[in-house]
């Protein structure tokens, strides 16, 4: 009879003194000896595993990349995650539009009231617009340019990047001071230099300016000069009739939907029954549309990397299958010997779990090193700084996936294995 690994495990299940030692643990030791007494066999069912895991983990890592880049690329060109709250300054009466005598008109306090509620889930920005001709001393060219009147908080928004001076501080909103904060187009009309157009004068509309600070070029929109908002009326007296709407911003696209709930029942607290003339308005479809193309790109992606894991699976089936055939007369020696079916099921199972497992762990390390190693051609052929995302989560993604396939291509030959009579498995030739 030719030795193998399950002689030793029915001897050792035979002897008196290992008796105490659950069945388990015995049948978790006979298969690890099987394992290592036979490396090849081992390496080649491991194999599909690897490549499997490594497609996975590759994947979710291109993926959660992906969806870091695109979220940064939303979140910087857009107000998706934006949440408009504006007074309404008319109603309708039948088929005629009527303009209300006393609208709700939003202030400096409500925006501060309304960030407080909210806490660090976002940042409250409240603001007005007009469109005027700015005009620049001993220079005749007409020049548009968009005025924002906001607070100082607006500072903080990542977007505005202050190239020269100082923005207009809590002092200069309360005062009404005439300062203003050009962004950098139409600073280069006032001096070649961000550093030489502070404490320039330029013409906003009606009212003159001191320049008092120069912003980065603006990735997209018209060229804006940001003024207080108590000095916003000073440029046109249209502009002095309009009232500042309030911007909330939330750190997140998926936030957007719980954020809005919050600044609805702030709004009905802080006006009542006059709530009803504040409009709320969000990008919500756009929202659902993003966050669905993300799920989508997953969901497909994660399809794909989910065959390879089947095939990997199959091929350790397959290789416990033709073990099962090789070692059947070693399995009725174990039987004969006291061996449960239940002991040989796990003993198969245990082989599976740790086949998968083993892939599984090269494999992550396989896909992560392919990851890293594709992310500069990307780079160089997009222009794009994108970075692929590695989270706790993938990994745990990978080594539950690895655990599942073992438990489930194992079940079918540790039951075949299991199921056979002792007489039998020993006659077989």
């Amino acid at each position: 009879m030719r030795a193998g690994p399950y002689p030793t495990g029915m001897n050792r299940v035979s002897k008196g003194r290992d008796r105490r030692r659950p069945h388990w643990s015995l049948s978790v030791a006979a298969a690890l000896g099987t394992l290592r007494a036979n490396p090849l066999l081992t390496a080649l069912s491991t194999l599909g595993m690897i490549i499997g895991v490594a497609a996975l983990v590759a994947i979710l890592a291109l993926g959660d990349g992906m969806e870091q880049f695109a979220r940064e690329q939303i979140e910087s060109t857009t107000d998706l995650q934006a949440i408009s709250v504006q007074t309404q300054t008319t109603e309708r009466l039948g088929d005629v539009l009527i303009r209300r005598t006393d609208p709700p008109v939003l202030t400096p306090a409500d925006a501060r009231g309304l960030e407080t509620r909210i806490g660090e889930g976002g940042r409250v920005v409240l603001s007005a617009s007009a469109g005027v001709e700015m005009r620049v001393p001993g220079d005749d060219a007409r020049i548009g340019a968009l005025v924002r009147g906001t607070l100082p908080d607006v500072s903080r928004d990542g977007r505005l990047a202050l190239e020269a001076g100082r923005f207009f501080n809590d002092a200069d909103l309360a005062a009404g001071a005439a300062v203003a904060v050009l962004e950098g187009r139409l600073a280069a009309r006032v001096s070649s230099s961000p550093s030489g157009a502070v404490g320039r004068q330029v013409q906003l509309g009606t009212a003159a300016f001191e320049i008092v600070g120069v912003l980065g070029e603006a990735a997209r929109g018209p060229a804006a000069a940001y003024v207080p908002l108590t000095a916003f009326g000073a440029v046109s007296p249209t502009a002095a009739e309009r009232l500042p709407t309030m911007m909330v911003v939330a750190e997140r696209v998926e936030d957007v939907p719980a954020l809005r709930a919050r600044v609805e029942s702030w709004i009905q607290e802080r006006f009542g029954a006059r709530a009803a003339q504040l409009s709320i308005a969000t990008n919500e479809a756009r929202v659902d549309q993003a966050r669905r193309g993300i799920l989508i790109f997953k969901l497909v992606m994660g399809a794909i990397t989910g065959i390879s894991i089947v095939v990997g699976g199959i091929g350790v089936m397959n290789v416990l299958l033709v073990s099962i055939v090789q070692r059947t007369r070693e399995i009725g020696i174990r039987k004969a010997s006291g061996a449960r079916r239940r002991d040989v099921a796990i003993q198969f199972l245990t082989e599976s779990v740790t086949i998968s497992g083993f892939g599984s762990v090269l494999g992550v390390v396989l896909g992560l090193a392919v990851v890293f190693a594709f992310a500069p051609v990307v780079r160089s052929l997009t222009n794009a700084p994108f970075q692929p995302a590695v989270t706790w989560v993938s990994v745990a993604v990978a080594l539950a996936v690895a655990v599942v396939v073992g438990i489930v291509f194992g079940t079918y030959p540790a039951m075949r294995a299991a199921r056979l009579t002792p007489v039998e498995a020993i006659r077989h030739e």
